[in-house]
């Protein structure tokens, strides 16, 4: 009995690390491939573009995560979620989505060119946000390989598509010299990854179909799924919505070019926790034995040891990176990125705690989390950015952060996942990368004031 229970873990441990291996590799490529073609692009393009594409793109994250039915996370963990019927049924409901959201965007795009100023983007936001049609026909095959944590061929394909879409925004930039060529390389894009996917990833191809039985589920989970990702957005997009308001455009800009290099660390944990920890924590929930709770703290300190590490170095090296990589007009990044890296590290500690609620199918208790994160994180921000504008925002972000951690116990506490001991440790690991990046950049942090 032991050797047979002990096969399918050994086969979870291979998958797990195989699947961390090529998620790794994928964003180190995706990262790679984004540094190049930020450098380029800063180099063709103005300031003002970038800030024009940063409020596109917050609006078009809005659009997606105020209609998010759940269904990604619904067929991780559903038992479900490999019966042809069940995916079908919430693939189209993520085409018919897709072009109701686009509806939604050309409706809005006079009002929002109107409440920031730029004229531009009645013409822009309509055009980009045709990538939100095409994103509707992703085939469900992409979500079953996550499922099964088999993530080479679609890590593969990715980066296919990765280079498709930078080379013709390359190209295009350098051909136009406009914020256009940032609007259609990200259409060609979204077609690329549909097209690609659909013809090399093996399985059935999906088909329009409602199945009642598997609307009622997707609809259950996805309700409060729904409601968390409105809070995500105004969360994860929160100073994009404030800073974008209260600063000059080409200072947005800027600060976007920071927030580039800074949030490399938390783009990778993010891409960790979604492509791997639901499913382990679905086949290894940490209440059903000490044992599945000792494995998790491994994988929890190998996470977050690595992710802190990478942002000390960012931390130490953003100014350097910014000063040899760029010209005059993006200085003030390398300040951007030191305090942007701070910031980040309270979200760093806790980040492996949030899929246990989903693995578990308990989106109401995440829904909560992420209401208390989005309140938060607007009032603190809002308050900063009055106070001490740029410098005041990015202040009021670590705080946002740090400020939400009870709500972040409570959850865990709940799922058994809660580690005090690992928590303790790494605040004060934290707080030592803090000082330590602060005190070597003092000099560059004065800039903002």
């Amino acid at each position: 009995m032991s050797q047979s229970s002990s096969a399918p873990q050994e086969a979870l441990g291979r998958r797990i690390i195989r699947s961390s291996v090529l998620v790794v590799a994928g964003f180190g490529f995706s990262q790679v491939i984004r540094l190049a073609s930020n450098l380029i692009l800063t180099r063709l393009l103005f300031p003002e573009a970038f800030g024009l594409m940063a409020l596109v793109s917050v609006f078009l994250m809005g659009l997606v995560q105020f209609s998010d039915a759940g269904v990604v996370p619904a067929i991780l963990r559903s038992k479900r979620g490999d019966e042809q019927a069940f995916l079908n049924t919430a693939w189209t409901i993520q085409a018919i989505r897709g072009g109701i959201l686009w509806l939604v965007a050309c409706a809005a795009a006079w009002p929002v060119a109107w409440l920031y100023g730029q004229p531009e983007l009645a013409q822009i936001l309509p055009v980009s946000a045709l990538t939100l049609i095409i994103a509707g026909f992703r085939p469900t095959r992409m979500v079953t390989a996550n499922r099964h944590l088999m993530l080479g061929r679609v890590t593969v394909l990715d980066m296919v598509v990765q280079l498709i879409g930078v080379g013709v925004g390359i190209v295009l930039a350098w051909v136009m010299g406009s914020v256009w060529a940032l609007v259609i390389s990200g259409l060609v894009g979204a077609i690329a990854e549909v097209v690609i996917n659909w013809l090399f990833l093996p399985g059935p191809a999906n088909r329009f179909r409602f199945e009642r039985a598997a609307v009622r589920e997707l609809v259950g989970f996805g309700k409060w799924v729904f409601l968390a990702t409105v809070c995500g957005f105004f969360f994860s997009q929160a100073d994009k919505i404030m800073v974008g308001k209260f600063i000059p455009l080409d200072a947005f800009g800027v600060y976007n070019i920071g927030f580039f290099w800074a949030s490399f660390p938390m783009l990778l944990g993010g891409m960790v926790t979604q492509k791997i920890l639901i499913p382990i924590y679905r086949e290894t929930p940490p209440r059903a034995s000490a044992a599945n709770f000792a494995k998790l703290r491994k994988m929890r300190v190998l996470v977050t040891s690595l992710l802190m590490g990478f942002t000390w170095m960012i931390a130490m090296a953003g100014p350097g990176l910014v000063e040899t990589l760029y010209d005059d007009r993006y200085q003030m990044a390398g300040a951007v990125v030191v305090m942007m890296a701070c910031a980040q590290v309270p979200m760093l500690i806790v980040l492996t705690y949030d899929q246990a609620a989903l693995a578990a199918g308990d989106s109401k208790r995440f829904f909560v989390l992420a209401a208390v994160r989005a309140v938060l994180m607007m009032a603190c921000l809002y308050i900063g950015v009055q106070s001490a504008e740029l410098l005041g925002a990015m202040v009021g972000y670590g705080v946002a952060l740090a400020a939400s951690y009870p709500a972040v116990v409570w959850l865990a506490r709940h799922m058994g996942a809660w580690d005090a001991m690992h928590d303790l440790g790494f605040a004060g690991m934290g707080a030592a990368l803090i000082a330590v990046a602060c005190t070597v950049h003092f000099d560059v942090l004065m800039t903002l004031l």
